[in-house]
C-alpha cells in the first residue's frame, strides 16, 4: 500500500474507502495531487458502506475526519539487485525462497547508504555476507541505492568484474605453503627484482630487506608475493582460482606474474567465495542464495574442491588474524585483507571469523579513478562495521590441524629457512627432480609405504606430501615413507639450496 505503508488487513475504514474510490479515477482522485476530489470520493464510499450496513454512522463520521495522505510511501525493496537476478533466471516461478536474512540485509543497506554519504555523488559500495560453513548468502548489497543516479546505483557491483588489488595474495601464500616453497616463518627478500623485464615495486616504494613470510603477507609487500608466484608459476595460481570457483578474466588471455598483484578481473561475490574457501579449511563450495540452490552456477560441485590443504588454510588465516585493525576498530584478531587496484579505482576489504565471511568493495561503478582511495582507509573500517551489524562477538577460528608445523625459523628444515627465488644463483641443471614415482604415475603401495627417489640437487633433502613434511634432512636419495592410504598425493622434494621439484601421483 503505497499511500499507507501497511498490509490491507490493517487498513482503517477511511483508508479502505479511499482505495475503493481510486480505481474509478486513479489520477483525478490521487490524494497527493487532488485532495478535494479524493475526500469527496471517500465520503461517497463511506456513505454507501453505512447504507449497506457494513459500518455504523459514527464510524463513517470518524473516518471522514481522518487526514488524507499527502504523499506516496516508497515500496520496500530489499536486495533489489539480487531479486532482479533471481527473477530473470526463473521468470515463471511465482515464489522464490532465498537464504537472505531480511533484518541483516536491511541493516547493511542502511550502512551502505551511510558509507558513501560523505564522499560525493559518485562513490559506490557493495557488500556480500555469507555463512562459509554451508555457503548460504545472508546479505547482498549491490549498491548504496537502487536508482539511476550519478553512482549508477542500478548496476549490481557484487557481480562487476574489477581488479582485486592485493586480495589475491593469501591464495598465493597458501599454494606456496602446500608446494613446500615456504612456511610462515621462512625468510624472504623484499628487494628490487627484475622478472624478465617485469620489475614491480611495493605500494609505498620502500624495500624492507629480509622479512618473514608472515610479515610479508601482513604488510602486503609486493616483491615477495611476485617471487613466490614466479616459483609457483602463474598457471598454478589461475588453477587455484578456478578450483575456488573464481571466474578470473585476464587481459589478453595470457596470465603473467602481475596476476598476483591484481592484474585480473574478478567479482566481489567470487572473492567472498575464495575467502570462504580459506575459512573452510581449503575446500571450495559454491555460494548460493536460493534455498533449493537452483542458482548455483553450472560446473561447480556442491561437494567442493580442495584448493589448499587444511594446514595451509589455517596458516593463512592465522597470519591474517595478526593484521592490525583500522583506527578505532576493535582489536579482535579478525582475519582480513585489503586491496587497492591500480590507479585507485577499487578499494577492497574481505574478512572472516569462525562462521561468517564478509566482502566489501568501494569505488566508482564506471571504473574511473577515485583519487586517494585505499582499501585500508576506506573499505577496511566498513568491513569491521559490517561485522558489528552481523554479531556482537566474533566466532573463534578452528584450532590448527595436528600436522601443523609450528616452530621458529631456526627450527625449520634447512630448505624452508630461507626462500630462494627461481632466478637465484642456481641453474636448472642443479635442480632436484622426483625420479620416483614419476609425475602422473599410478603406484601400488606396499604395506602402506612408498619409495621416494630424488635425482640431482644437493643433499640433504626434505620430502613433503600434500605440503606436510614426511622426511626431513635426509642424506640418502632413496627413502621409504609411510603414506596415509590410497588416493591422489602431491609430492615435493626440496634440496639444501632451497630448490624444489614436484610430482602428483595416484596411490592404490
Amino acid at each position: 500500500m503505497a499511500y499507507f505503508g501497511k498490509e490491507p488487513k490493517r487498513l482503517t475504514p477511511a483508508q479502505s474507502a479511499l482505495l475503493v474510490a481510486l480505481p474509478q479515477s486513479p489520477e483525478g482522485r490521487r490524494p497527493d495531487r487532488a485532495p478535494k476530489a479524493a475526500t469527496l470520493a471517500r465520503e461517497k464510499v463511506l456513505a454507501q458502506a453505512v447504507g449497506a450496513g457494513v459500518i455504523m454512522a459514527d464510524q463513517a463520521a470518524a473516518a471522514n475526519r481522518e487526514p488524507m495522505p499527502t504523499r506516496r510511501k516508497s515500496f520496500p525493496a530489499l536486495a533489489p539487485h539480487l531479486a532482479d537476478r533471481i527473477v530473470a533466471a526463473t521468470p515463471t516461478t511465482q515464489l522464490h525462497r532465498t537464504s537472505l536474512d531480511a533484518s541483516l540485509q536491511r541493516r547493511l543497506e542502511e550502512l551502505a547508504t551511510q558509507a558513501v554519504a560523505a564522499h560525493g555523488d559518485r562513490l559506490q559500495v557493495a557488500m556480500v555476507v555469507a555463512n562459509h560453513g554451508n555457503g548460504e548468502v545472508l546479505a547482498s548489497v549491490g549498491s548504496a541505492a537502487y536508482r539511476a543516479d550519478a553512482r549508477l546505483g542500478f548496476v549490481d557491483m557484487t557481480r562487476a568484474f574489477r581488479s582485486p588489488g592485493s586480495t589475491l595474495k593469501p591464495l598465493v601464500y597458501g599454494l606456496a605453503f602446500d608446494e613446500g616453497l615456504a612456511h610462515p616463518e621462512t625468510l624472504i627478500e623484499d628487494r628490487a627484482m627484475d622478472f624478465g623485464g617485469y620489475a614491480p615495486q611495493n605500494f609505498d616504494k620502500i624495500f624492507r630487506g629480509e622479512v618473514r613470510i608472515r610479515e610479508a603477507l601482513q604488510l602486503s609487500l609486493n616483491l615477495p608475493v611476485v617471487a613466490l608466484t614466479d616459483a609457483l608459476g602463474p598457471a598454478k595460481l589461475m588453477s587455484g582460482l578456478r578450483r575456488a570457483g573464481v571466474e578470473a578474466r585476464v587481459p589478453g588471455g595470457q596470465p603473467g606474474l602481475a596476476v598476483a598483484l591484481g592484474g585480473v578481473g574478478v567479482t566481489l561475490e567470487d572473492m567472498v567465495g575464495l575467502y570462504a574457501t580459506i575459512a573452510r579449511g581449503g575446500v571450495s563450495r559454491p555460494l548460493h542464495f536460493t534455498v533449493d540452490n537452483s542458482m548455483d552456477e553450472a560446473g561447480k560441485s556442491a561437494a567442493g574442491l580442495r584448493v589448499m590443504s587444511a594446514v595451509a588454510a589455517w596458516q593463512v588465516a592465522d597470519i591474517l588474524s595478526g593484521v592490525a585493525p583500522p583506527i578505532g576498530a576493535p582489536v579482535n584478531r579478525l582475519p582480513y585483507k585489503t586491496g587497492t587496484s591500480y590507479g585507485h579505482r577499487d578499494a577492497w576489504a574481505i574478512g572472516f571469523d569462525g562462521t561468517h565471511v564478509i566482502g566489501v568493495w568501494m569505488g566508482r561503478a564506471d571504473g574511473t579513478p577515485v583519487p586517494g582511495v585505499f582499501g585500508a582507509d576506506l573499505a577496511a573500517p566498513l568491513l569491521f562495521q559490517a561485522f558489528a551489524r552481523v554479531k556482537r562477538k566474533l566466532d573463534p577460528l578452528p584450532l590448527p590441524p595436528p600436522s601443523t608445523l609450528m616452530v621458529a625459523n631456526a627450527s625449520l628444515p634447512q630448505p624452508l629457512r630461507k626462500f630462494r627465488p627461481r632466478n637465484g644463483a642456481f641453474s636448472a641443471a642443479d635442480a632436484p627432480k622426483v625420479d620416483f614415482p614419476p609425475d602422473g604415475a599410478e603406484v601400488e603401495l606396499m604395506s602402506n609405504s612408498l619409495l621416494l627417489r630424488v635425482r640431482g640437487g644437493t643433499g640433504p633433502f626434505t620430502w613433503l606430501a600434500d605440503g606436510q613434511p614426511v622426511v626431513v634432512s635426509a642424506r640418502g636419495r632413496d627413502q621409504l615413507v609411510k603414506m596415509p592410504g590410497p588416493g591422489f598425493v602431491e609430492l615435493s622434494v626440496i634440496d639444501s639450496t632451497g630448490q624444489s621439484a614436484q610430482a602428483k601421483v595416484r596411490l592404490r
